[in-house]
């Protein structure tokens, strides 16, 4: 199965300020870091294996020490990006409960940002972060 990466928000319900979960790694896609070179593959060409963000899902509440139900995938989102030949599949998830996760976030070393904090990521992740906004705002 390809790798598959998750780029985490959190939208308040009532506000609607929109946060993106910054990782340890530095990047807003996880669980692991985007290899090197990575490009968004725009190309459309036949995919024979897509990966399903379920999996990823779980993984990723394990990771943050959240419990089960803690992230939602946002079906409507999914980006492909290319590096190296590697075909990786992006999703989107969103933080479930009222407020951001700050303590467990901070725990294992990540923090939220606003889409402005962004500016010092990699430009594919930029790339990737501006179309999640999108979606996000609809």
């Amino acid at each position: 199965m390809p790798p598959a990466h998750l780029i985490l928000y959190h939208k308040h319900p009532t506000s609607a300020r929109t946060r993106f979960l910054r990782l340890a790694h530095g990047g807003v896609c996880g669980l692991e870091a985007l290899p090197a070179g990575a490009a968004i593959d725009d190309s459309g060409g036949a995919q024979t294996v897509v990966s399903h963000p379920a999996m990823l899902l779980r993984a990723a509440e394990r990771q943050l020490g959240l419990c089960a139900g803690s992230l939602e995938g946002d079906a409507g989102f999914h980006c492909r990006i290319d590096a190296g030949g590697t075909a990786s599949d992006v999703y989107l998830a969103r933080f479930t409960a009222i407020d951001p996760p700050f303590e467990a976030a901070d725990a294992v070393g990540a923090g939220f940002i606003d889409l402005t904090q962004a500016r010092g990521l990699a430009a594919v992740e930029l790339q990737l972060l501006r179309r999640a906004y999108e979606h996000v705002l609809g």
